[in-house]
């Protein structure tokens, strides 16, 4: 099996037509058609189904392309490493709103003094969405919090965050909370008057803090949901509600009146996974990726720079 091989094959695929391929490859039509050929016989099963219209992949040939890809990113990377004598290469990462508050900007400028010819693709998206984007090879790592979306995924515990009532002072149900001024914790059982805004049920902070409620035995009041965290964010400041969110979350919230209360319970936490493709799949630029993610994120944890987050213990 040779690369022009698989250049040949992912190409198809990605214009649907063997002819497109041949003139994007600069090559003819019969000799693309005919390394594509042995590359089936060397595999022994059929990658495409050629028709006038065009080529498409068979279900193996769909599992060989996303395969086909990695390898030749990770032949392109190793061929620009060699020539530069130093790391370089791409990475793609994906975090969470809230971890990206925290976490993208320290990143970025870690990456960049020590490995500067490495680009690197941050995506800012929910955790389920990150895991899907995972599962389909559309990323080398993220940071989530699910994990049943990553047990067929490379797991690396990394934090535990507590999670934090937000909201404004003057907020009916709020203000009379017992310890307010002096910012002490709170009890779920305290916050059965409050007004919230969360993420919808099908957000994996939702199902945390609604976890949390039974525990207790008593249901938040929810008044608002909202999915996106810079808009529920603005319902928060504006005085809608409070919400319920990890430290993380007010990393860009105005110092003066929103009060910021950790919830007492131990079962309010959310744990922070670093996730990933598994090694054989990672390149070498991805693999110092995430050893500098886990880095940035203990140094913050460490000098106090992410709020209510300690680091996990084996």
């Amino acid at each position: 099996m040779e690369l022009r091989q698989l250049r040949y094959f992912v190409r198809v695929i990605e214009v649907g037509s063997m002819g497109r391929a041949a003139v994007d490859l600069g090559v003819h039509t019969s000799a693309l058609s005919q390394q594509i050929s042995r590359l089936e016989g060397e595999l022994s099963t059929r990658l495409l189904q050629r028709s006038a219209s065009g080529a498409v992949p068979t279900d193996a040939g769909l599992a060989f392309f996303r395969q086909a890809q990695l390898a030749l990113r990770h032949a392109d990377d190793a061929a620009q490493a060699a020539r530069q004598a130093r790391l370089a290469g791409h990475v793609s990462i994906g975090l969470a709103p809230s971890t990206s508050a925290v976490l993208a900007l320290p990143l970025m400028q870690a990456m960049r003094e020590r490995y500067p010819d490495v680009r690197l693709r941050l995506v800012e998206s929910l955790s389920g969405n990150l895991a899907a984007m995972l599962g389909g090879r559309q990323l080398d790592l993220a940071v989530l919090f699910d994990t049943a979306a990553a047990r067929r995924l490379s797991v690396l515990p990394l934090l535990d965050e507590r999670l934090f009532l937000i909201g404004r002072r003057d907020l009916p149900g709020l203000a009379d909370l017992p310890g307010l001024k002096l910012g002490r914790s709170v009890r779920i059982a305290q916050l059965a008057d409050v007004p919230l805004v969360l993420p919808s049920g099908t957000h994996g902070l939702r199902a945390v803090v609604d976890s949390a409620f039974a525990r207790e035995r008593c249901t938040p009041r929810v008044v608002l949901e909202i999915d996106g965290l810079a808009v529920l964010m603005d319902a928060v400041c504006a005085g809608l509600a409070a919400t319920i969110q990890p430290g993380a979350a007010t990393m860009r919230l105005p110092d003066d009146g929103v009060a910021r209360l950790p919830i007492a319970e131990r079962s309010a936490r959310r744990r922070n996974l670093i996730a990933s493709l598994s090694d054989g799949e990672l390149s070498p630029a991805a693999l110092a990726a995430r050893v500098m993610l886990a880095q940035v994120a203990r140094e913050r944890v460490g000098s106090g720079r992410w709020p209510g987050a300690t680091l996990h213990e084996s």
